[in-house]
């Protein structure tokens, strides 16, 4: 089967409402800190940046960033941030970012801010968000159009496996949509890369007139973090990373501990439905119910249903479903709701399942996520593309995953990035954040996203590491509001205490 998202998709979903409106505030500039700063840069890390309010006690500003930083002369693009502003006695501004790459860093500081940060964060500090370059309002990274984007996702043909017919479907669908991306986003799809996030975040922090960058990342966005704290470690402030990426192993090394651990959620959750009457696998195991949904997706594959709006649900919007329900526990009796009414012959529960995995509503998508997925991680990390190597690298995927019977293109790697039309410029290596102060970094045992042993490598690469560790299911683990985990977070960020290394849950 293809899945609709063969790259990793490490994003924080939260959907909360914002604040009431309240009494707009008078705009505000800030004073840049420019000492150390090259001549060629000080356009950028001297503007001043001016914040106006953008409703619900937010401000928003935008910012000016070259294209390609080594050439800072050229052509420039804007970024688009949100500030929520210390309710408290201020100390300075903790930059956030929930992850993606893709998630709109503005959107969600404005929905989940007062509801996802604790009373102490929002106290002491303005918490500031940006959407990350060719990300949101950030010089959005484009390809395609609703009803293209929807085939490219949910695409899943109904070809022999191994056949040349889909391995020619799959590759020709890949050249396209990278064509189209190149096509439609320019010369800024070679510049989009989270090392060029991370020369933008350096650039934001001077801006605001910090000296040291304090930050708190979230899955993808701890990637960030850990590139930024590698390349500017004597910056660094405080730092917690939450849900981590592992900047040390290779693409298929990431595929294989997502796929491993995606099992092991979905296992997690038949089993805790099978302890309900509700059931939509009752009367069999854990193993049995895997098999019932592996030959589910055979089914869809041959015999799409049609949804209320006339779209097909087929094994490719099933599984972009049950992928999507495994980042959160709390997901799992709406997963179980989904599948049982798709088995009565009613699969409306299911695509809006995988729509709002997607951001895709009524109307279209209301952002460039799964775009922008791609458009980063083919800059990130460079991919296998040896036939030789891809056939053995399938075989360990199958093997790692319980649906394997569905799955029929693990052979054939990232043909997205395998054919990419602008080449990676990052590479797969160790962090040492020389001359940075000690890091924390939170892991949650049973995050299918970004596996434990993530956190484990990540905190063990950083000088003076410190790993927090959540024994629990789901992605990322500050989320949760478990008082072992959150205060010692919220400790470290407001007085500069570093935990101790602690288990709990």
């Amino acid at each position: 089967m293809r899945r609709a998202a063969a790259a990793i998709v490490a994003a924080l979903c939260v959907v909360l409402l914002a604040g009431c409106g309240l009494v707009p505030a008078p705009d505000t500039t800030s004073t840049p800190d420019t000492r150390g700063v090259q001549a060629d840069l000080l356009p950028y890390y001297g503007q001043r940046v001016v914040w106006r309010d953008c409703s619900g006690g937010f401000r928003c500003a935008t910012v000016q960033a070259p294209v390609d930083w080594a050439h800072p002369g050229g052509a420039r693009i804007s970024l688009a941030l949100i500030m929520r502003p210390a309710s408290g006695s201020r100390i300075g501004t903790l930059f956030t970012n929930p992850g993606g790459p893709g998630v709109s860093g503005v959107d969600f500081l404005r929905s989940a801010a007062d509801s996802f940060y604790d009373q102490d964060l929002l106290d002491h500090y303005d918490l500031v968000a940006w959407d990350p370059r060719g990300v949101g309002a950030s010089a959005p990274v484009d390809c395609y159009g609703t009803r293209q984007l929807d085939r490219f996702l949910f695409s899943d043909p109904n070809l022999p496996e191994g056949s040349a017919r889909l391995r020619a479907d799959v590759v020709g669908d890949a050249v396209a949509f990278g064509k189209a991306c190149l096509a439609k986003t320019g010369g800024l799809l070679e510049h989009v890369g989270t090392a060029d996030t991370v020369q933008d975040l350096d650039m934001l922090r001077a801006a605001l007139g910090e000296s040291k960058l304090d930050y708190f990342g979230f899955s993808y966005g701890t990637y960030i973090g850990a590139l930024y704290a590698d390349r500017y470690g004597s910056r660094v402030g405080r730092m917690v990373l939450d849900g981590a990426v592992d900047p040390s192993i290779s693409t298929f090394q990431e595929s294989l501990a997502n796929t491993k651990a995606f099992g092991a959620a979905l296992k997690d959750y038949l089993a805790s439905c099978l302890r309900t009457s509700t059931c939509p696998f009752a009367g069999t195991d854990v193993a049995g119910a895997v098999d019932r949904i592996a030959k589910l997706l055979l089914q869809l594959r041959a015999s799409p249903i049609t949804a209320t709006d006339g779209r097909d649900v087929n094994s490719a919007v099933l599984r972009t479903a049950i992928d999507a329900s495994l980042y959160d526990e709390s997901s799992w009796p709406t997963l179980s709701q989904a599948i049982a009414a798709l088995l009565r012959g009613r699969p409306d529960a299911v695509q809006q399942l995988a729509d709002d995995y997607v951001e895709r509503g009524a109307k279209g998508y209301s952002g460039n996520l799964f775009e922008a997925i791609y458009a980063v991680n083919c800059l990130d990390k460079p991919v296998t593309t040896d036939p030789a190597t891809l056939a053995q690298q399938g075989k360990q995927l199958d093997a790692a995953d319980p649906l394997r019977a569905a799955d029929n293109t693990n052979d054939l790697g990232d043909p997205v990035c395998g054919h990419w039309p602008v080449p990676v410029e990052g590479s797969v290596h160790r962090i040492t954040a020389a001359g940075a102060p000690p890091i924390v970094v939170l892991g949650t045992t049973g995050d299918p996203a970004t596996p434990y042993a993530w956190a484990q490598s990540l905190a063990g690469q950083l000088p003076g590491g410190v790993l927090l560790s959540l024994r629990g299911e789901g992605h990322t683990a500050y989320r949760n509001g478990v008082a072992c985990i959150n205060d010692r977070v919220d400790r470290f960020f407001v007085s500069g205490a570093l935990p101790k290394p602690i288990t709990c849950g």
